[in-house]
């Protein structure tokens, strides 16, 4: 049995990676690291499991024979964390961003070379059937050389983002980074060929806002703080619902070190976007765009793939089918795609964790490495740059990611 440990009690740490570990024959979570002790024993109770807590990751990493750990704190303590866990040997998925800046990146790639250890980073998007389909339609040369492409998200409950911890530039890197690595990943995943060069973009907060309070207000009953507490819950049809908040941040939980996740989402103090555009140009003549978009009543990822001989079209969340529309002939193709298995994002984290255990066991590369957790963080880095300064970025001023060592693990 692989024995795994877990730094970061929360959401994603334990209702992801810790249930799916949990449910495996060939490996076990055997301890938890997080600075809220609360948090942790909601998580043990989640899981049915018996094991070992601790408030210093050091401390775990000390005591314990772990064969590796899953890092799912906040996205600013990634590259502190993921060292620790090379110094003391031990195997890491950091689970995306790999770190909140390229030079964290970079940092955390050179301390595992030294050491030959594995980083792996969850970018689950790899593992959906959808696009694993479209990756195989572009390497076979379906649609001719790559020119473009295009992704348009839309996340209903991304505007929670304004309420977490997310809504801090200090604390995720800011939402290029945080949300939009996923996206950079695949771009840079389907266009294998090409390095990202530079980077425009456009962001900003339209709807997340005072102004845009959607309700009238008593002058004597002032908003917020905080969703639960608001005279105005029931009126507000953007109030996070009680049950977004789960069990791991509950009272005992917010008793222990303040944090809640119902910040109102107009008052909140974030410095993040509600929407945006970035576009990415690469050094083999293919440009790439992608929207982010918070304020909507659905969630979707909706891609147009372009090349010189035909166009891809596709849906994240009508998987079951592409369109390849050929440059010649107005007869499009429907391409059956495979059904995902049963899990979180559409399947593809039961796909994440089987691969990362797979590594593990084999000592065979993971899905995505540190090589791809560099090249999306310094798109998602340059991105936020462009937007807040108002400029083009070069990739070059962040990283050099033709550099070897950066490209060998």
């Amino acid at each position: 049995m692989l024995k795994i440990g877990i730094i970061g009690a929360g959401s994603r740490g334990i209702g992801c990676f810790g249930k799916l570990v949990t449910g495996r024959d060939d490996a076990e979570v055997t301890a938890l690291a997080d600075p809220n002790s609360a948090r942790m024993e909601a998580a043990a109770r989640m899981l049915g499991r018996k094991m070992n807590f601790y408030t210093s990751v050091e401390e775990m990493l000390k005591n314990e024979h772990l064969d590796g750990v899953v890092i799912t704190s906040p996205d600013y303590t990634h590259q502190e964390n993921a060292l620790l866990a090379i110094k003391y040997g031990v195997h890491v998925l950091v689970d995306k961003p790999l770190a909140t800046t390229a030079a964290g990146c970079e940092r955390i790639i050179r301390a595992a070379r030294k050491k030959n250890l594995e980083v792996s980073v969850g970018f689950n998007l790899r593992h959906a059937p959808v696009l694993m389909k479209i990756k195989d339609l572009i390497d076979s040369g379906a649609i001719g050389n790559l020119m473009l492409i295009e992704n348009r998200e839309f996340y209903d409950g991304g505007r929670t983002y304004m309420s977490r911890w997310n809504r801090k530039y200090e604390w995720s890197g800011g939402l290029w980074v945080h949300k939009g690595s996923h996206d950079f990943d695949i771009f840079n995943w389907w266009n294998s060929s090409g390095t990202p060069v530079r980077v425009s973009a456009f962001a900003g907060v339209n709807a997340l806002r005072p102004e845009g309070i959607p309700f009238d207000i008593d002058k004597d009953k002032p908003v917020g703080p905080i969703c639960s507490q608001c005279a105005y819950k029931k009126a507000c049809p953007d109030a996070v619902p009680e049950a977004a908040r789960g069990s791991l941040f509950g009272a005992e939980a917010v008793e222990v070190d303040g944090y809640v996740r119902d910040k109102c989402l107009f008052l909140s103090d974030k410095d993040t976007h509600d929407n945006g555009v970035a576009i990415v140009e690469y050094d083999n003549n293919v440009r790439a765009s992608h929207i982010e978009c918070f304020i909507c009543n659905f969630t979707d990822r909706r891609y147009t793939i372009i090349g010189d001989r035909g166009i891809i079209t596709a849906s994240l969340e009508t998987p079951k089918s592409v369109t390849l529309s050929p440059r010649w002939g107005d007869e499009d193709h429907i391409i059956h795609v495979p059904p995902a298995p049963e899990g979180g994002h559409g399947g593809a984290d039961p796909g994440l964790v089987a691969r990362f255990i797979e590594c593990l066991k084999t000592g065979n590369l993971s899905s995505s490495t540190g090589r791809d957790g560099i090249r999306s963080v310094a798109v998602g880095e340059a991105a936020e740059k462009s937007w807040r300064e108002h400029r083009m970025v070069e990739i070059s001023e962040l990283a050099d990611l033709n550099d070897p060592v950066l490209q060998s693990i």
